[in-house]
């Protein structure tokens, strides 16, 4: 009987009891199985809420998953995809005219609409939390650990398979047998939390005989089967759990690494903020300059037409003014390619028009010493802690490579209770007085250990290098704090100094102007107090930005949900006022005045710091600290 006319000879109705009997339980697990990722997302969510909480986070990654539909594009299986690069003939290459206006051309590139993008150093903060590419990469790092640990957590939890096979077997000859056995294995497994794996299965098989159409030879039998094996040396005890204690760990690593860099990116988008309005307070005295150079210029000329003054002088004004324009001209230009650099931060296209507006940052300077700072440090410092804690990691890869090197005793169970053979149709009903069971022990002897001795070895160098690794990190944290908080202190006094110098420049220029002296003298006087305005722009920003390293350095630093600074007890409730009368981007109307006025903040009191002793050395990772 061949094996198609086999197939065409089975009844609808036996059939349908083979897979009723079967598969019921199959589906109902499917169904119960086949829901949307929307489950899965709630549980990332929660669980991405609880650690960060726990390691007291102002904010956990809230992101929203919408499904993505796979669409197949165009090219894609392509083996050979196309590549666009003309030859030389084929490529067109416009050559500017020689009487092109090119001083109106460099206006144009910084000219930018009235209804351009404003952005204060709130909305800067804010974008790059919400756009900024850099910190959707952290975040999403956050959230695929939490995902790591979904996985290894299901896996120590109960899981249910289900195998449906079909099979038909026969001989080509006509004489032997053709049959149709349907067999469904359902099965749950669970791991046992000191090691060892415990599996009950329930099997039904339905067998038909296929001789004829006419032959009543349907049987179905059902199984049930508990296995178990544990082992007793190797691969026993904590052991055994060490892929979810890790994957447990590394998720807390995860929530302070992504806190932590919440903390260094708003440090960033600052720093990269207050050089560019730095840029702009350079941008607007060098055009000041410019100015009053061209004053000079026509008074010169003047002069010089009235017989008062050598044409020679005029000229050598007229160089000044013609280098006046080219620094200027190359600080827009570095503004502009600072500005476009930022955008990119943001995840703004770059295309977009933006005006920078000066913000006013009233961030206290601390009352702390270099050792106290230094202390802070290794009390706060969340990358610290992940460095301190991947020691007791070390530490269990040692002491699973101990008992790796143990030899083998496993206990294993099986127990197997059948329906009755002598029923065609079993359905349920299971002997479990005729149920057998089987018991047993195997010893495996350690005759060859030699990879997993030098395993060993190699866990014990891994540990050593791992408490040099945090021996080097939390120096280099002392060593940072300690100098973040020196830097604060220099900057205030180059602030000074460079207020002062701005003040002897201004007074200068008057004595000049008293005096009535020379153009040349007084254009030099009128540089001078151009780069003491940039060296005291230049210190305010070194300042503030000196103080918002120093909390990083520290670990003082908090952000909260926008991407702003919380601040401390002590500080301001409003750390961050925009300055709307400030500066504007070169090219725009109405051009302000430099940051003349932006003095620096006003110093209040820091609140009071943990009693800490300066020279008090770090607790000890091997005492469990």
């Amino acid at each position: 009987m061949s094996v198609s006319f086999a197939l065409r000879s089975i009844r609808p109705a036996t059939l349908g009891r083979a897979v009723a009997a079967s598969v019921s339980a199959s589906l109902i697990l499917a169904a119960l199985g086949c829901s949307g990722l929307g489950s899965v997302d709630r549980r990332i969510e929660n669980m991405l809420e609880r650690r960060t909480d726990r390691i007291g986070g102002a904010v956990s990654p809230t992101r929203e998953f919408r499904p993505v539909e796979e669409q197949r594009v165009r090219g894609q299986t392509d083996k050979e995809p196309p590549t666009n690069n003309p030859r030389a003939e084929d490529l067109f290459y416009g050559i500017a005219a020689e009487d092109r206006d090119v001083a109106m051309r460099i206006d144009e590139f910084t000219a930018l609409p009235e209804d351009a993008m404003r952005i204060d150093l709130v909305d800067a903060l804010r974008i790059a939390q919400e756009s900024g590419r850099e910190f959707r990469n952290a975040e999403e790092e956050y959230i695929l650990s939490a995902i790591r640990l979904l996985i290894e957590r299901h896996r120590w939890g109960p899981r249910f398979f289900n195998d449906l096979s079909a099979n038909v077997s026969g001989d080509f000859d006509g004489d032997a047998d053709t049959a149709l056995r349907i067999m469904n294995d359902l099965r749950v497994t669970q791991r046992l939390p000191y090691g060892g794996q415990v599996e009950a299965g329930l099997i039904v098989e339905a067998v038909e005989q296929l001789r004829d159409s006419a032959t009543e030879s349907y049987r179905q039998s059902t199984a049930l089967v508990l296995n178990a094996n544990i082992p007793l040396l190797r691969g026993a005890g904590d052991v055994a759990r060490e892929d979810l204690i890790q994957t447990e760990r590394d998720l807390v690593y995860a929530a302070r690494t992504f806190e932590r860099f919440r903390r260094e990116f708003l440090v960033s988008i600052a720093t990269d903020y207050f050089n560019l309005v730095a840029q702009l307070a350079s941008i607007d005295n060098q055009e000041r300059s410019l100015q009053s150079v061209q004053l000079a210029l026509e008074r010169s000329q003047a002069r010089v037409r009235a017989g008062q003054e050598a044409a020679s002088q005029a000229r050598t004004i007229e160089q000044q003014v013609l280098e006046t324009q080219s620094r200027l001209i190359s600080a827009r230009e570095s503004y502009i390619l600072a500005l476009d650099r930022f955008k990119i931060r943001l995840g703004l296209p770059v295309e977009t028009p933006v005006i920078m507006t000066p913000s006013k940052i009233n961030l206290p300077e601390p009352d702390t010493t270099p050792g106290e700072a230094s202390q802070l440090a290794l009390l706060y410092r969340l990358d610290l802690q992940n460095q301190r804690d991947r020691i007791d990691d070390s530490r269990r890869n040692v002491a699973i490579a101990h008992n790796q090197i143990l030899p083998d005793l496993n206990f294993n169970a099986n127990v197997r209770a059948d329906t009755d053979p002598n029923d065609r149709i079993g359905g349920l009903d299971l002997q479990f007085d005729d149920a057998r069971y089987n018991v047993g022990v195997t010893f495996g002897l350690p005759l060859d250990r030699e990879i997993e001795r030098l395993n060993l070895r190699s866990a014990m160098i891994g540990l050593a290098r791992i408490r040099r690794t945090y021996d080097q990190f939390r120096d280099n944290v002392i060593v940072d704090a300690r100098q973040q908080r020196r830097r604060i202190d220099q900057d205030r006094f180059r602030l000074e100094l460079a207020e002062r110098g701005v003040e002897t420049s201004r007074l200068a220029i008057e004595q000049i102007i008293i005096q009535q002296s020379d153009a040349i003298t007084l254009l030099d006087a009128e540089d001078r107090l151009l780069n003491s305005e940039n060296d005291r722009d230049n210190a305010l920003r070194d300042l503030r930005i000196s103080i918002l390293s120093y909390l990083l350095a520290t670990d003082l630093l908090r952000v909260d949900r926008d991407g702003n600074i919380q601040p401390l007890p002590g500080m301001p409730q409003r750390l961050i006022e925009s300055d709307a009368e400030g500066l504007a981007a070169p090219g725009t109307p109405g051009e302000g005045e430099s940051e003349e006025g932006a003095v620096a903040p006003e110093l209040e009191p820091t609140p009071p710091t943990p009693e800490v002793q300066p020279d008090e050395e770090p607790a000890d990772p091997d005492n469990g600290s």
